[in-house]
């Protein structure tokens, strides 16, 4: 007992100073949800408490992160990646069936996706072999890496959700980017990436992922089939010229024409009632997260916190870049939502944790 008490004591007694910037935007972007959602869900009032709810869910466990020094992150780097791969094993037996895809737990009282849970530990892992390994990585530390890299993302990839086994991927792999592999290595990676699409494409990827390709390349050809979604995302968004059509006047997304539309094509729904205006303030607000998070990244003290904090701004980037592009018709629809603004528990509480880890390392900072 008394163990525990001072574990406390010491715990909670360390002084956290809040990055004013980054937990304003951070803020800004949250409030910003809330009336995008509500219109979006169609004022559903139960689907905007439960964002309520999770929004201060996320908050209090980002607080609680911040509180946790890098050290002790890179200690419980290898459990939380265990604990993932168990959880990411158990829903191949016991997951629940949601619009065809098994990627939820359910607990009864909650259910969440433990797919989210990758996207931090991936990075936490890696950060942490490339911190305890020689000034140059070796060969080994690269394999090793891969393998623990490409595990959880099969494992996602087998649910199916192409979209977040891309995320997992590249979270790994900003890791080994940012700790200075060769180039010749990362070269030689996406060689072997690109010659291997057409085995991709013929047996490993499900006839609807084929066809999201086929969508975004000749979309008109299929209208009321597989180009459905495409079409009807960029009419949303063209239709809403340089002011938009006003809040809750979208008619699209009112009359339920936009498929999805307060969680993976909910800027859609920006873009058409907020306009051209609206969608440059919401990047420009990512803009100044993610120049915040880099030069906290700059800043770190050593090698496990500058590519940990490095590579969860750089998934954050590739997160609002394959869902906006997606929307807009650049990129296959892969079931992406967009960071903090989309609807959903999951993510948002995987994102607020790896804010909660960022303002740990700038805190910290000065800690040898």
């Amino acid at each position: 007992m008394y163990m525990y008490i001072n574990f406390y004591k010491k715990f909670f007694h360390r002084k956290i100073q809040i990055d004013f910037m980054f937990i304003t935007v951070i803020l800004l972007l949250l409030i910003y949800s809330i009336f995008i959602i509500w219109s979006a869900s169609g004022k559903n009032l139960e689907i905007i408490q439960r964002k309520i709810i999770q929004i201060w869910i996320g908050m209090l466990i980002m607080i609680f992160l911040s509180y946790i020094t890098p050290k002790e992150y890179e200690k419980l780097a290898p459990y939380l990646y265990f604990l993932c791969i168990t959880l990411l094993i158990s829903v191949h037996f016991f997951g629940k069936v949601i619009k065809g895809a098994k990627r939820w737990l359910d607990f009864g009282i909650i259910q969440f996706q433990p797919a989210e849970i990758a996207k931090i530990a991936v990075p936490l892992m890696i950060s942490r072999i490339v911190n305890r390994s020689d000034i140059f990585i070796s060969f080994r530390c690269i394999l090793l890496s891969f393998i623990l890299i490409l595990i959880p993302t099969f494992l996602v990839a087998k649910q199916p959700d192409l979209g977040t086994s891309i995320l997992i991927f590249f979270s790994g792999i900003f890791v080994l980017f940012l700790s200075g592999i060769s180039i010749k290595i990362i070269f030689y990676g996406f060689s072997i990436l690109l010659f291997s699409i057409p085995i991709l494409w013929n047996f490993l990827m499900h006839d609807y992922q084929r066809n999201r390709i086929k969508a975004l390349l000749n979309p008109e050809l299929d209208p009321l089939g597989i180009g459905y979604h495409i079409l009807q995302s960029k009419i949303a968004i063209g239709s809403g010229g340089l002011y938009g059509k006003g809040w809750l006047s979208g008619t699209q997304s009112q009359l339920e024409f936009l498929p999805e539309r307060h969680t993976d094509f909910i800027f859609s729904v920006l873009g058409e009632e907020f306009g051209f205006l609206g969608s440059i303030i919401l990047l420009l607000l990512y803009l100044l997260l993610i120049i915040r998070g880099l030069i906290i990244s700059m800043q770190a003290n050593n090698i496990f916190c500058k590519v940990i904090s490095g590579s969860l701004i750089l998934t954050l980037f590739l997160y609002i870049f394959v869902n906006i592009g997606m929307v807009c018709g650049i990129l296959p629809i892969v079931g992406v939502p967009l960071p903090l603004i989309s609807y959903g528990g999951s993510a948002l509480i995987a994102l607020m944790s790896g804010f909660g880890i960022i303002i740990s390392i700038n805190n910290h900072k000065n800690v040898k």
